[in-house]
Parts: C-alpha cells; structure tokens; sequence
C-alpha cells in the first residue's frame, strides 16, 4: 500500500482544496454567469419562486462541471500522478500539482477575459501595491486572471439577461395595451402576461435555446 496517501501534507492539502472548493467555483468557472442568466430568466418570466433557487443553482452546477471537465481531467491527472510516486509528499510537490492545474485553468481564464479588464488591473495594481510587487505582476497571473474573469463573466451574464428581459418586456406591453384598450386598466398585467410567456418560452424551447447558448459561449 502507498504510505504516501497517508502523508499528513497531503491529507491537509486535500482538506484545503475542499475547503475553498466554493470560492474556486464561484470565481474560476462558469458558475456566476449561468447562475445570474437564470435568476434573471427567472424575474424576466415574473416567476417569483419558479424554479427554485436549490433547482436554479443546481442546474448551474451541472453545467459548470460539463464546461470545465477537462480542466478537472487535467487537475486529477496531476494529482493523481503524484500520488502514484513512491515519494514523501513534500512542499515542491504541491508546488508541481499547482503548476500542473493551473496550466490548462489560465488558458480558459484566458481565453474568456476581455484584455482591457486584465490591462486594468495590471495598471490599478501599480497605484495601490507596493511598488516591488506591481512592476512584477504580469497579465497573466492568477491575481490578475481571476478578478478580470469574474468582471468580464459578471458583464457578459448581465448582457444575456438583458435580451431575454426585453424578450418578456414586449409580452408585457402587448398585454397592458391589449387590457387598456379593452377597459380592463384595473387588471394586473403581470396576471395575464405570465401565462403567455410561459407558452412563448415553451414553443421557443427556451431552455434548450438558452442552456445551448450558454455552453457553446466557452467554445
């Protein structure tokens, strides 16, 4: 059997990473874009409660871990590698595991960060760090990838949203025109227009639009 499993570095490196697992997910993956697209799918339909948060967030894990498997391929691959050696789990090894996760996690912050928002922060970081430690941050680091991937997913989630709120607005409208000029001002708009965009969603197969739509956005 291999002692080194039972190494206490890694037993407590293991701990660690399930215990800022959440934080990783919320800030290095798609999760806060598909979370915000459907809250906001959500109020847009003048559903209060329908789907449930528990199905909402859910469904965003799902997703999440659809989107991002091969860069949790590559992280155990690394991990278990590791693992597999016949060595003491030493500090260098953590180290190596880091290097080896964080390869392919730069390459998909990368490639969906918008430049300026990373040029930001590299230009902020020179204004409100030491001077040392701005001058050797480069656009590329984790401390600079993460901020302008969580920026860049926050303003492209709200992007979304908008268009499907102007979708449902239109509804709307349609429904507080038809009901004014029917003399029914009385009437809520919300209690008719909520059916018709219930039926507007299904006959579009919203959520097959909408979940297509957002995986392929990580192509």
């Amino acid at each position: 059997m291999n002692s080194g499993l039972y190494n206490p570095v890694l037993i407590l490196t293991i701990i660690l990473t399930f215990g800022i697992a959440p934080f990783v997910a919320l800030m290095v993956t798609s999760y806060t874009k598909l979370v915000i697209v459907f809250g906001l799918l959500r109020a847009a339909l003048g559903l209060q409660q329908v789907p449930p948060n528990m199905v909402l967030n859910g469904i965003a894990i799902i997703l999440t871990a659809y989107i991002m498997a091969p860069i949790g391929s590559d992280a155990f691959d690394a991990i278990k590698r590791r693992a597999d050696a016949n060595a003491a789990f030493n500090v260098n090894d953590v180290v190596t595991v880091y290097d080896a996760v964080s390869g392919p996690l730069k390459e998909f912050l990368v490639k969906h960060t918008e430049e300026r928002n990373r040029t930001f922060f590299v230009q902020s970081a020179k204004r409100i760090w030491p001077e040392g430690r701005a001058y050797d941050l480069k656009s590329d680091d984790m401390m600079v990838l993460i901020p302008s991937f969580t920026l860049s997913e926050l303003t492209r989630a709200f992007q979304i949203g908008f268009v499907v709120y102007l979708v449902f607005v239109v509804v709307d409208l349609i429904v507080a025109a038809i009901l004014l000029a029917l003399g029914m001002s009385m009437v809520a708009p919300t209690t008719i227009s909520v059916p018709f965009k219930l039926l507007l969603f299904v006959m579009l197969e919203g959520w097959t639009q909408l979940i297509q739509g957002l995986v392929l956005s990580y192509r």
